[in-house]
């Protein structure tokens, strides 16, 4: 998967960063709960919330359905599967937060949670309270579900420079 032509930089992440984040995260929010339960905003909050949800020890994790990326477009926010909740005591947990649309939405949904990703881009980082990276607006990032190992050009490569 190649970024969108708007995107200018790449940041593959492996399964064990991810691993190793996802855990991060949850030392964060050890003293901020107990959580009610964990809920996961699919499909990219799936894998982190349940590494989350092990590591808080917290047996209830649920999803809330939202799309709003088809392929590599950002379109409207769908809702597919909602909550039941204000959020009360609830943990929502995404990979991810970019522009901050889906944030809004699923705020919107549970006022009350607590919303927490591994990685943030600076639109969207006012809306998540908890976050363990931070990347730039113009960086697509490679998840370990969406990458196969292949060939990289050099970073030089791609700005033209030769030796």
């Amino acid at each position: 998967m190649t970024a969108p032509p708007s995107y200018t930089k790449t940041f593959p992440v492996s399964w064990e960063e991810l691993h190793r984040n996802a855990r991060a995260l949850a030392w964060r929010l050890l003293d901020l709960g107990p959580w009610h339960s964990v809920i996961a905003i699919t499909r990219g909050g799936l894998v982190p919330a349940a590494i989350v949800a092990r590591e808080l020890d917290v047996r209830l994790v649920d999803t809330i359905s939202v799309a709003s990326y088809d392929d590599r477009e950002q379109g409207p926010v769908k809702v597919l599967k909602n909550a039941v909740s204000d959020g009360a005591d609830h943990l929502i947990i995404d990979d991810l937060v970019d522009t901050g649309r889906t944030a809004e939405v699923v705020r919107r949904m549970l006022p009350k949670a607590h919303f927490a990703t591994i990685y943030a881009k600076p639109k969207g980082r006012p809306l998540v309270d908890t976050f363990i990276t931070e990347v730039s607006q113009d960086t697509w990032i490679l998840f370990p579900w969406d990458i196969e190992p292949q060939f990289a050009p050099p970073i030089a490569n791609a700005r033209g420079a030769k030796r």
